[in-house]
């Protein structure tokens, strides 16, 4: 079993797979906002910014998986995105269960000042909700908490990718 897990980081499918989950849940999140008509706030717009992380992963690793320089670089930013990912839905999740006036998100995205997303792409990264709004539910689950759950995945899935690739291969 070990051996298979070493082999998939070195597959061209498997980050695939990985970035194609992605931009899945990434054309969701459009479709929730353009098409359904729910305004993102400012969690909601790190959470996408988060989950672009793993799909650009996906798409590095894809790039040459043979290569371990590539896929260190790519399980760097999956690691990285998947836990920050995780971090946002459950401080998100806080923000909707608590509600308070005191405890609140920003109203505009504080991306750096050579950077700014929000302005480049208005239609994906520009802010127009409020974070203590629940607009969604499935299953009883908000959005933040149904992305608690998908980052909470990619986050286990990168552990277990990542710690069996470190292994050496059996003679």
């Amino acid at each position: 079993m070990l051996a298979i897990l070493k082999t998939i980081s070195k597959q061209r499918w498997s980050w695939l797979l990985l970035a194609a989950s992605a931009l899945s849940l990434e054309l969701c999140a459009l479709y929730f906002q353009h098409v359904m008509r729910l305004e993102p706030c400012v969690m909601c717009v790190y959470e996408r910014l988060a989950m672009l992380g793993i799909l650009f992963a996906g798409l590095i690793g894809a790039s040459a998986p043979k290569s371990v320089l590539i896929r260190l670089t790519a399980f760097l930013l999956w690691g990285i995105s998947a836990v920050w990912g995780t971090l946002l839905a459950i401080q998100h999740t806080d923000y909707q269960m608590h509600p308070s006036p005191f405890f609140t998100c920003d109203f505009f995205p504080n991306f750096p000042s050579w950077a700014p997303l929000h302005e480049w792409l208005p239609w994906l990264f520009n802010p127009t909700g409020d974070c203590s709004d629940i607009v969604w539910k499935f299953l009883d689950y908000s959005m933040p908490q149904w992305l608690i759950v998908s980052f909470s995945i990619y986050t286990l899935l990168f552990v277990i990718v990542a710690i069996s690739s470190m292994f050496k291969n059996k003679v």
